[in-house]
C-alpha cells in the first residue's frame, strides 16, 4: 500500500521497515514510534532491541530449530542465537506459555 501511495518516489529496498518512500528509517525515529506504539497499546515498556530476546526465547520455548531461529533473528553465527537471544526454558516456563497461548485463543496442542 505504502509502494502504491509514494508512486515514482518508493525506493525499493530489503528493508521490513521502511519510510514511507522505502527508504530505510532513522533508528532514533524507529525506536520513539515503537515506544509511541507500546504506550497507546498499555504494554510494559522495554527497550526495542529486548525483543529480538523475547523471539528467541519464545522460539525455544516452542522446540523451533536453532537453525530456523537463527534464520528469524537473522543472526550471521548460530553460536550467538544459542548463547546471547535463547533462554532454555524451564517446565514451569513452557506450562506459563501453554497458559498463555490459551488466554491468546490458541488451543493446547498436548
Amino acid at each position: 500500500m505504502a509502494k502504491q501511495a509514494a508512486g515514482e518516489l518508493w525506493s525499493n529496498s530489503d528493508f521490513i521497515f521502511t519510510t514511507r518512500y522505502g527508504t530505510p528509517i532513522e533508528p532514533r525515529n524507529f525506536n520513539r514510534r515503537f515506544v509511541d506504539r507500546s504506550t497507546r497499546a498499555r504494554v510494559r515498556q522495554i527497550r526495542l532491541h529486548d525483543t529480538r530476546h523475547t523471539c528467541g526465547s519464545l522460539l525455544a520455548a516452542l522446540d523451533v530449530h536453532p537453525r530456523v531461529a537463527m534464520q528469524i533473528l537473522r543472526h550471521s553465527k548460530i553460536a550467538v542465537t544459542m548463547e546471547v537471544y535463547t533462554h532454555v526454558p524451564s517446565e514451569a516456563t513452557r506450562r506459563a506459555l501453554r497458559k498463555l497461548g490459551k488466554h491468546l485463543g490458541k488451543q493446547d496442542p498436548e
